[in-house]
């Protein structure tokens, strides 16, 4: 067991029989291959005498010098001494153990040589006298291993102190530098020592340590800043200093809280917002049963959750909590300070509203125990908005009148000016309209405001209105008052009478007229005409779109009288000295002379306050049909042929007609329409008819057809269509068929076709007739085809 450097304990057991002394054996001071001895009693503390086996495994350095793994007799009270002989052949350190057993216990006693020794030279005390506080100091303190051996030593201390290297080997005789920091955080005295572990199993050596901690000349320039009226959404600064009147460089930072306390105690609050919820609710168990199905075990959700929670909490821990504001904000956030130098410090203010700002921002720097406040104050600016009066007088206006006014809205800040009107129905406020209600005003800039009133009622008023400035407390108001009164309406048109003259049945005829407004104040007014129907009247261009209207024959059938005069604009309102020009349209259905006025409301005032005469003469113009029978020949059946009949009309006015179409039965032998069937003849013109006729069956036919005139239902023009129907031809191609001079006895074969000249398919048979005339040695022979009546010549000879 020699060579190890193992330290084997001694097993004692309690209420012991024997006690060995010294309970450890060592040797030291000792030279190679010198012998050393040490003797051990053993001592019976019985009252009889007991045996004890002495044994001690076999080693080159150790030896016991006496018989071994033998008894022996000790008697009670006396002891038994035992030599042990220690030979080194090298300097280091030995270790080895000696068992006494007896019949109740196990005594094992330790040996050990100790050869080579490290000590460490460290000394008693390191004074670091007056230091900056919340500043780093280094001292260096020269270790020199004065023994003979390597040392492996480790260094502690306690805050504000530290040291670096804090473990590490010394070999035999070398040195060392370590350093010593002192680092304290609060002014005052503060002691602490340092401690020296080796692994020789020696106690540590300790040195004093001692340090004053004390605040350094460093300051703000100025503990307070005040940045003037800022428009807002804008920023302006000032500028501030940190001087370091001290012989250290001073590092900075500018911090939200006044205390490292306060700062932990936001780091912990957001921690524990951070924290998983560590019970599941028992309505949520079915959820996250189904949960952990669908996307894995609760396990690893759980996990995952919490690697997550705690790299958040991570990033907390590591936040310098650095000043963070809305308003404010400072540059640089941190830096170093040279000794005797300053550092300029630049503090800039934002407002959001048109407030007073108040803030604070601590200075954390070395050398100075308290964080330094910086109270930060700004005035928020709103936009600069004026109207361009303030009063606005009307004087007299009058009731149901519309005025416009005009008011400017001028911008004398720097910033844009969002502004609204805001609404008020108080008094006569719903009487007024302002346009525009909102918008934007550039700096500099101003905005027309049109102002437009028109009061129901009369009597003096005086209101305020308010347009509101986005950013500025307060608004700006506009005081309007005045004084309204019933005015005394008058209108007049610039005609006595509107005389239509001859118009044509079912044709609009427009007239202008003009009705004007002589008054100080705007009128409404309806117009209406005396005796007029209510049903809108047929016009002659709607008439033609449909040709099968009964109208043609029997008139129009009304269920009300019809509204034949149209006025446009029917109502509306004249300004002050205006005018409107209306349009009468006439559209008439009826046949006669028209005595009509068109009176004049005004709302509010009365009805028929104007009127207007209008006269008129309806006609039918006379129109003639050319020619009285339009004759179509013959007609192969069923195939379309058109003619034309025409409209002739030499009246002043222009006329509408229609062809009325046909009523056709199955056994119809002659079909007619016209792919035109209605139109207009304007005056001293004629207009065409295309008619289509189509024969159904053979013969000769006469057609009535008839033709109407809108508005003379009483008197349709009648026509007469007159055809011949016959089947159409069929002939062969080719008509003659020669086969020329052929064999007897032997067919032969030629081909012809059939055409159908007609539009509808034929029925044919075929017959045939043989001719022949003989010679002594010649037959010639000639057949005849007849095709539904139409005869095929055919010739044939043959060499008899």
């Amino acid at each position: 067991m020699s060579g190890t450097n193992e330290k084997l304990p001694s097993v004692l057991q309690k209420q012991s029989l024997f006690q060995v002394s010294p309970p450890e054996l060592v040797f030291e001071n000792f030279a190679t291959q010198e012998v050393s001895e040490m003797v051990l009693s053993l001592v019976n503390k019985d009252k009889f005498p007991r045996p004890v086996k002495v044994s001690m495994e076999r080693s080159p350095h150790f030896e016991l010098m006496c018989p071994n793994d033998v008894f022996h007799i000790v008697p009670p009270g006396t002891s038994s001494p035992l030599r042990i002989r220690f030979t080194p052949d090298e300097m280091k350190n030995y270790c080895h153990e000696l068992v006494c057993l007896t019949a109740r216990e196990r005594i094992v006693v330790p040996i050990r040589a100790i050869g080579a020794r490290a000590i460490l030279h460290f000394p008693d005390q390191l004074d670091f006298s007056e230091c900056p506080v919340k500043y780093s100091t280094q001292k260096t303190l020269l270790v020199h291993n004065i023994g003979n051996l390597a040392a492996d030593y480790q260094l502690s201390t306690q805050s504000p102190f530290s040291v670096v290297p804090a473990r590490g080997t010394l070999g035999a005789g070398d040195t060392m530098q370590v350093t010593v920091e002192f680092h304290p955080l609060t002014i005052g005295d503060h002691s602490g020592s340092l401690a020296v572990c080796c692994n020789t199993g020696e106690k540590s050596i300790q040195t004093n340590l001692h340090g004053e901690a004390v605040d350094a000349n460093i300051g703000l320039s100025t503990y307070s800043v005040k940045i003037g009226k800022t428009f807002i959404n804008t920023s302006n600064y000032t500028t501030m200093f940190i001087e370091n009147r001290s012989n250290i460089t001073a590092h900075f930072q500018w911090k939200t809280f006044p205390t490292e306390e306060d700062e932990n105690e936001e780091k912990r609050r957001q921690c524990c917002l951070l924290q998983p919820l560590k019970e599941v609710p028992p309505d949520n168990f079915i959820e996250e049963e189904d949960t952990e199905q669908e996307e894995g075990s609760s396990e690893d959700h759980t996990a995952l959750l919490s690697y997550m929670v705690q790299e958040e909490m991570e990033k907390v821990q590591e936040d310098p909590m650095l000043f963070s504001d809305d308003i404010f904000s400072i540059e640089p956030m941190e830096g170093e300070i040279k000794p005797n130098c300053s550092a300029e410090i630049k503090v800039t203010f934002k407002p959001l509203e048109a407030l007073g700002y108040l803030s604070v921002a601590y200075c954390s720097i070395s050398g100075r125990e308290s964080r330094l406040p910086l109270r930060l104050r700004g005035q928020g600016q709103g936009p600069l908005v004026e109207l361009s009066c303030r009063a606005l007088n009307l004087g007299n206006i009058f009731v149901n009148t519309t005025y416009v006014y005009e008011v400017t809205l001028m911008n004398h800040g720097a910033i844009d000016a969002p502004f609204t009107y805001i609404h008020t129905t108080a008094n006569v406020g719903y009487c007024f309209k302002f346009a525009p209600e909102e918008g934007i005003i550039a700096p500099g800039g101003i905005q027309t405001i049109q102002i437009s009133f028109n009061a129901t009622v009369a009597g003096r008023f005086e209101e305020e209105f308010q347009f509101s400035v986005a950013g500025s407390p307060t608004s700006a108001i506009l005081t309007i008052k005045g004084r309204v009164s019933e005015p005394e309406p008058t209108l007049h048109f610039n005609v006595n009478e509107l005389d239509f003259g001859d118009i044509s049945f079912g044709f609009p005829s427009t007239k202008t007229c003009r009705l004007t407004n002589p008054s100080p104040v705007p009128l409404s007014f309806k117009l209406r005409m005396s005796d007029d129907g209510t049903q809108p009247a047929v016009s002659s261009f709607d008439q033609i779109r449909n040709d099968s209207d009964p109208s043609w024959t029997e008139g129009i059938h009304f269920y009300v009288e019809p509204r034949e005069f149209t006025m446009n604009p029917r109502q509306g309102t004249i300004p002050p000295q205006g005018h409107q020009d209306i349009e009468v349209t006439l559209c008439s259905n009826t046949v006669m002379e028209f005595y009509r006025t068109m009176l004049v409301d005004l709302e509010g005032f009365g009805s028929g306050v104007a009127s207007l005469s209008i006269t008129a003469r309806c006609l039918v113009p006379e129109l003639r049909v050319y020619p009285h029978m339009l004759l179509y020949d013959e007609c192969r059946l069923k195939v379309p042929y058109e003619r034309k009949f025409l409209v002739v009309n030499d009246t002043h006015l222009p006329g509408c007609y229609g062809l009325v179409p046909q009523k056709r039965m199955e056994d119809t032998p002659v079909f007619y329409s016209s792919p035109q069937p209605c139109g207009i003849v304007q005056p001293h013109s004629i207009a065409e008819i295309p008619v289509v006729l189509e024969v159904q069956t053979l013969g000769e036919h006469r057609s009535s057809v008839v033709i109407g005139v809108f508005g003379d239902e009483r008197n349709p023009r009648s026509v007469v269509l007159q055809s011949t129907g016959r089947l159409a031809d069929i002939y062969p191609v080719p008509r003659l068929i020669e086969f020329g001079r052929i064999p007897v006895l032997q067919p032969n074969s030629q081909t012809f076709t059939l055409f159908n000249e007609g539009l509808v398919p034929r029925d044919f048979r075929i017959e045939t007739s043989l001719n022949a005339s003989s010679c002594s040695c010649l037959h010639q022979c000639y057949f005849s085809a007849i095709i539904v009546g139409l005869p095929l010549e055919q010739t044939c000879s043959s060499l008899d």
